[in-house]
């Protein structure tokens, strides 16, 4: 089968990869020319403009696209759909909101295109690995394309989810559980770094992933990257968020679902980013003022940063 990708970078450049080595054809185009993915196995076109890119591709198309959630995703729409045909079908494979999604599936609906959104997971692994695919949309079209999904994902690591939205609601809660196991491995850690006895910190990453409950790939990672750098040197200790550890706490709240563990998962990297929390003063403060405890001075001058 053949491919049109739209969007080279890290997942999207692993996606066009796997997909050659799978002998399928993937023509890719990136608005900034100067990405490059290196040595491409055989069946690699790289298009100069998303007209080149329809161009190239026989209909019905397949077009990928791979781009930042928002407004390069809408911007890359409304350059792409006038020049399509009837039956071509779009998946988006960023992590964009599941009403973004169910909005679009409705309006190539309206205009005779497919629509899939396609939560995808794997991030650099994925490769080598296989990208775990959550798949929203019009099951014609998922069935028509089968043969690339199962070209991407490992064995039974993709699944048909319903219609346009499910997709990409499915991996929103998939980044809200991961927001939460993250935490728990993290506040874990730091426990064992704080140990009143030398931790070997890989040594014990290593024996949880054998035969214990909390095993899981995320650890294999901790194992692997407490032997690269033992004590985690040069890394502060900022931690963005991707935006739907947001929605899937704003879902919580419009739904009235109990999500305390991602809920506190997600403020407490708001709190990573705080280098000098005024929140922080005042607990300070007010244990100054009712219990005469000692405050620790701020060589700061007292702005926030």
């Amino acid at each position: 089968m053949e491919m049109g990708l739209i969007g080279l970078g890290k997942m999207g450049g692993g996606i066009a990869q796997r997909l050659l080595l799978a002998g399928h054809r993937v023509v890719g185009y990136d608005r900034d020319a100067s990405s490059g993915l290196g040595d491409m196995p055989s069946g690699w076109e790289r298009a100069t403009s998303l007209t080149d890119l329809v161009t190239r591709l026989r209909p019905p198309r397949a077009i990928w696209i791979m781009v930042p959630a928002g407004k390069p995703v809408e911007e890359t729409l409304d350059h792409l759909l006038p020049q399509l045909e009837k039956r071509d079908a779009v998946l988006e494979g960023g992590n964009s909101h599941f009403k973004d999604s169910q909005r679009r599936g409705t309006r190539l609906a309206g205009m005779d295109l497919s629509w899939l959104d396609v939560g995808t997971s794997g991030g650099i692994w994925g490769l080598k690995e296989g990208f775990c695919l959550m798949i929203g949309g019009e099951k014609e079209a998922y069935h028509r394309l089968e043969p690339l999904f199962k070209s991407l994902a490992p064995e039974n690591g993709y699944l048909y989810c319903g219609p346009a939205g499910s997709g990409h609601y499915i991996k929103m809660v998939h980044n809200g559980i991961e927001y939460g196991l993250l935490q728990a491995y993290a506040e874990g850690f730091e426990f064992l770094s704080a140990a009143p006895f030398p931790v070997d910190l890989p040594a014990v990453a290593g024996v949880w992933n054998r035969g214990s409950v909390i095993r899981s790939w995320l650890l294999e990672l901790s194992e692997k990257a407490f032997r690269e750098n033992p004590d985690l040197s040069g890394i502060k200790g900022y931690v963005e968020d991707s935006g739907e550890g947001r929605w899937i706490v704003q879902e919580a709240v419009d739904r009235a679902i109990p999500a305390p563990v991602i809920t506190l998962s997600l403020f407490e990297r708001f709190r990573s980013r705080q280098e000098n929390s005024f929140a922080a003063k005042v607990i300070a403060a007010l244990r100054a003022q009712f219990g005469g405890h000692p405050v620790k001075g701020d060589s700061s001058g007292g702005k926030r940063k």
